[in-house]
């Protein structure tokens, strides 16, 4: 990332990438509207990664409730859309979320309380799912769950927050570099959270900043985007050898740790069999997706770009 555009007011920006799901997004700038904060105190910028056809009629929409804009870019992926997004920005502080999530009305409030205590800290909310009816997005939830009781078990020296719910100090996210853009398939939120937490900087936990994740999930859906972060998660861990930092150890603590953990929670939900079931499509389309990118990234005819798209 480049320095960015330095302007002042509003303290913060909210972040959006999208691409052609008009009807989610429509959805989170609903949200967005109701927040108890000032109205000149944020803006909103959505970043169009390629939608056809553009989006910019719907912001229009919104330009009496919210002070937001469009910017649009060729589809380069969420990461590369963030980091625009940032260097468009014109808020000191930057929050990020994404098109199909339903921010609470007090959601920008409790970022900045956590931002405001001091030391520039990775803030990261808590999410929950708005389709309790979609046994797909059920279950999503839960491995979400299961995977930030792993990952910050101790609230002082948590690792991962999902950047669909995260807000950060501008200056320090450009000191880290932002979001890798060759991180196009998934993991980019992983990777910026480890390289921040390599850093020396804090992550801190906010459960009070809540968003509603909406994500419409058929069965073809729920395998293809586990798919997509098994095929993320192997790119991550070789970012994790390149930097020697390897933590595979861990996340195979995790997989072996996580039916024990499950069924405590399963026991506590309906539909018992059906999530059970799901959770081991979940595995296996996890680990298809990382053997999947382990060998494509042997082929000598796939450059790097071509091996993310």
């Amino acid at each position: 990332m480049t320095p960015r555009d330095e302007r002042a007011s509003p303290r913060i920006s909210v972040i959006i990438p999208t691409c052609n799901r008009p009807d989610q997004l429509r959805d989170c700038l609903t949200a967005l509207s109701r927040q108890t904060c000032p109205r000149d105190s944020f803006e909103v910028v959505i970043v169009d990664d390629g939608s056809e056809p553009p989006i910019a009629g719907l912001a229009t929409s919104f330009s009496d409730k919210l002070d937001v804009r469009v910017i649009r870019q060729a589809r380069q992926g969420p990461a590369a859309a963030r980091n625009f997004g940032v260097m468009s920005a014109r808020g000191s502080l930057i929050a990020f979320t994404d098109d199909d999530c339903r921010p609470a009305a007090n959601w920008l409030e409790r970022l900045l309380a956590r931002l405001d205590a001091g030391g520039a800290p990775l803030v990261g909310g808590r999410v929950v799912n708005a389709l309790d009816d979609n046994i797909f997005a059920t279950t999503s939830q839960l491995i979400h769950e299961l995977a930030y009781e792993h990952h910050n078990a101790d609230a002082k020296q948590a690792q991962f927050f999902a950047s669909n719910n995260m807000a950060v100090d501008a200056e320090s996210l450009v000191m880290v570099g932002g979001f890798d853009p060759a991180f196009r398939v998934a993991s980019e939120d992983r990777d910026l959270c480890a390289r921040w937490s390599e850093s020396g900087r804090a992550l801190v936990y906010a459960p009070d900043a809540e968003v509603a994740h909406a994500h419409h999930l058929t069965l073809s859906r729920f395998w293809k985007q586990h798919f997509r972060y098994g095929r993320g998660a192997w790119h991550y861990h070789q970012s994790l050898r390149k930097r020697g930092r390897g933590r595979f150890a861990r996340d195979l603590g995790f997989h072996a740790r996580f039916l024990r953990r499950a069924g405590t929670s399963l026991a506590q939900r309906g539909n018992t069999l059906a999530i059970g079931a799901l959770l081991v499509v979940w595995q296996v389309a996890n680990l298809a997706g990382f053997v999947y990118e382990a060998i494509a990234s042997r082929l000598p005819s796939a450059g790097p770009a071509a091996k993310l798209s």
